[in-house]
């Protein structure tokens, strides 16, 4: 199971990276982009314990996002120790492409699939990361 669950998850990487390269994004920085617009002013150290990186590794990837003009790190209103995380408008753009081409992706990984099978590997998928934990 193990290695038919990794070459699946490969499979999907290379499809959603490739995806991804029309708007310079990699996998890790559309993750980030996600979290920060569903989550707006969440911290870097959130969206760091969120994707379960060092902080110093996710004040590289906010500076590389901010140095794009994709985000913009705010003053906290709850904290001055902090910066809060928002998406510029281009970020926004950014993100919502990222979203089509996400789908766009994930149409041709399951593209063996029928509905009901992708339906069904998304419920088998989430019992599995629920079983561990994730």
């Amino acid at each position: 199971m193990t290695y038919h669950l990794r070459r699946a998850q490969v499979s999907s990487f290379n499809n959603f990276s490739g995806a991804m390269g029309e708007i310079q994004v990699t996998p890790g920085q559309f993750g980030v982009l996600t979290l920060i617009a569903s989550n707006k002013g969440m911290s870097q150290s959130a969206v760091a314990r969120s994707l379960g990186v060092e902080r110093s590794t996710m004040v590289a990837v906010i500076d590389g996002l901010e140095n794009r003009g994709l985000v913009i790190r705010k003053p906290s209103p709850t904290d001055r120790r902090s910066n809060a995380l928002v998406l510029s408008d281009e970020g926004q753009q950014v993100y919502e492409r990222g979203l089509e081409l996400a789908k766009e992706s994930d149409k041709i990984t399951t593209s063996g699939l029928s509905e009901e099978e992708s339906v069904q590997l998304i419920t088998l998928l989430r019992k599995l990361n629920s079983a561990a934990g994730v």
